[in-house]
C-alpha cells in the first residue's frame, strides 16, 4: 500500500475533511507497506512488479460488507497471478490475497511475505525537543512476547529466524500497521536498511505453496493498519494491545486507563473523565497525602523559631544546621517525613501521563469551551496560567527554606513550570492542574488544623 488514509482520524481538528495520511510515497515521510511472492525458480510478483487494475476507482456499496480489488499480472513462463486486497465495511483489517494460476508445463513453488519500508520520521516538536512516543518497528513472537526494533537498529538487528505465529509492526502514536499471521505458520522474521535511508522490518513464509500445472492456488495473510483503540485491539491477535507504548509503568498505566474509559463510558467526556479520575487517584493516596502536608504543617509552624535561629548563627552553617537538628528532635518533627509519600505517588502520576499521552481516544477529544481537542495544547494557555497559579499557592502553603537562595528557586519553580505546561496537551494540564487545586484544599485544611493547636 503506498497511500492510506484515515478518514475516521482528521490530520487536525481545524481540518475536519482531510484525512491522516497513515502511509504515503511521498515527502520526506516515506512510509508504505509491501508485499509479494518471491521463490527459486521463474519470475514471481514481488512488490517491484506492475500490476494492472480493471478499473481506476473501487467503492464499497450501499449494503456490502466486502470490497475486492483485484490487480492483474502475468510472467513470462506462463503464470498468472492476481493480487487482490479485501476491505471489510468497519474494519482496519484488510486481507492481501494471491491467486495462482498455473498454466505452465511444471510445478510452481513460492513464498509469501509482506514488509514495512519507511524512512526516520520527522519528529514532532515540543517543548525541550520532541514527543517522547517511540516511532519505529515491533515484533512480537509466542516465546519472546513484545519487542521493539527501533529504526536506526534494523540495519544490524538479527531477528527470529524460525517463528511460529507473531507478528511484524510499525508504531508511531496512537497509530500502527501490522502483518497478522497465523498461528501455527512459520515464517522468518527480517529487518535491513536500503540505501542508508529507508529502514525495512517484514516476514517471510517458510514453508512454500506449490501449485501443479494446470492447477489455481491462493495464498493470503491479513494485514491491520489503524489507531491503537484499545477496544478495537482487543480483537485482534495476542500481544497487538501493547502497541500501545506505555513503557515500563504498564502495568500501572493499563488498569488506569480502564478506570478512564468506565469514567468516560458513564459520563461520555473524556475531559471531566480526567477529572473524576484525578478525585479517585487523590482520594486513594489521601492518607499518604495527609501525613506529607502534616509533615509540612509543623515545619511550617516552626518557621519563627528557624528564622531566630538563622539570626543568631548567621552564616555559620555548620552551628545552624545542629541547632535545626536539635529543634526537630524537641518537636518531634522528621524534616524528611513528607517526602517519602509523595515519592510512592510518583510511578502512578506518570503512569497516568502516559495513558494521556499515548491514548488515540483522547486524540481531538473536547472538553468545553475553548478545548477543543485534549491531545493539544491550549490554544489560549488559560489552562497553564491556572496551573501555574495553582502551583504558586501550593508554594505558599509549604514551609519557606531558610536559605535565601532556596527560597527564590522555590519561587521561580512555578514560572518555569507554567512555561513548560504551555507546550503540553491540554489533556495533561488539565490533570495536574485539577491535582493541584485538591491538594491545596487538603493541604489548606490540615495545616488549619495543626496551627491551631497550642
Amino acid at each position: 500500500m503506498r497511500q492510506l488514509d484515515l478518514r475516521r482520524y482528521p490530520v487536525s481538528i481545524d481540518k475536519p475533511d482531510e484525512p491522516f495520511a497513515l502511509m504515503q510515497d511521498k515527502g520526506p515521510e516515506f512510509y508504505v507497506a509491501q508485499s509479494g511472492l518471491i521463490g527459486t525458480d521463474g519470475q514471481y510478483p514481488t512488490h517491484k512488479v506492475s500490476f494492472t487494475a480493471e478499473k481506476d476507482q473501487y467503492d464499497l456499496g450501499e449494503g456490502k460488507d466486502e470490497l475486492r480489488v483485484p490487480l492483474t499480472w502475468r510472467s513470462a513462463d506462463g503464470v498468472q497471478y492476481t493480487k487482490t486486497y479485501v476491505f471489510h465495511r468497519g474494519s482496519y483489517v484488510v486481507d492481501v490475497e494471491f491467486t495462482v494460476k498455473n498454466t505452465s508445463h511444471r510445478e510452481w513453488s513460492g513464498y509469501f511475505y509482506g514488509q514495512f519500508q519507511r524512512t526516520h520520521a520527522v519528529a514532532k516538536r515540543g517543548f525541550f525537543g520532541a514527543t517522547p512516543s517511540y516511532t519505529g518497528g515491533a515484533i512480537y513472537t509466542p516465546e519472546n512476547k513484545f519487542q521493539k526494533i527501533p529504526l536506526d537498529e534494523m540495519a544490524e538487528k538479527t531477528l527470529k529466524p524460525d517463528v511460529t505465529g507473531g507478528w511484524v509492526a510499525m508504531l508511531e502514536q496512537y497509530f500502527v500497521s501490522s502483518w497478522l499471521l497465523p498461528q501455527d505458520q512459520h515464517n522468518e522474521f527480517y529487518s535491513r536498511t536500503l540505501e542508508g535511508k529507508y529502514h525495512v522490518l517484514g516476514f517471510k513464509n517458510l514453508n512454500p505453496t506449490k501449485v501443479e500445472p494446470g492447477q489455481t492456488g491462493i495464498i493470503k495473510e491479513r494485514f491491520y493498519a489503524g489507531p491503537t483503540e484499545h477496544k478495537i485491539l482487543k480483537t485482534l491477535p495476542e500481544g497487538m494491545n501493547l502497541t500501545v507504548d506505555y513503557g515500563w509503568l504498564t502495568f500501572i498505566s493499563a488498569p488506569l486507563f480502564w478506570l478512564l474509559a468506565a469514567i468516560h463510558g458513564l459520563l461520555g467526556n473524556w475531559g471531566w473523565a480526567i477529572i473524576v479520575l484525578t478525585i479517585l487517584i487523590k482520594a486513594a493516596f489521601y492518607p499518604l497525602s495527609a501525613t506529607s502536608y502534616k509533615s509540612m504543617a509543623q515545619m511550617r509552624k516552626l518557621q519563627p523559631k528557624m528564622q531566630a535561629l538563622k539570626e543568631r548563627f548567621g552564616d555559620d552553617r555548620q552551628k545552624l544546621n545542629q541547632a535545626m537538628m536539635e529543634l526537630y528532635k524537641t518537636e518531634k518533627i522528621n524534616p524528611l517525613g513528607g517526602c517519602l509519600p509523595i515519592l510512592v505517588q510518583i510511578p502512578v502520576f506518570l503512569a497516568l501521563y502516559w495513558v494521556l499521552l499515548e491514548s488515540v481516544e483522547m486524540r481531538q477529544a473536547p472538553w468545553i469551551l475553548w478545548i477543543r481537542d485534549l491531545s493539544a495544547q491550549d490554544p489560549h494557555y488559560v489552562l497553564p496560567l491556572i496551573m501555574g497559579v495553582s502551583m504558586f499557592a501550593q508554594q505558599k502553603l509549604n514551609p519557606q527554606p531558610v536559605d535565601p537562595v532556596q527560597q527564590k528557586v522555590f519561587m521561580v519553580m512555578p514560572v518555569v513550570f507554567t512555561a513548560m505546561f504551555l507546550f503540553f496537551p491540554a489533556g495533561l494540564v488539565l490533570y495536574w492542574t485539577v491535582n493541584n487545586i485538591l491538594s491545596i484544599a487538603q493541604q489548606w485544611r490540615i495545616t488549619r488544623v495543626i496551627e491551631g493547636k497550642k
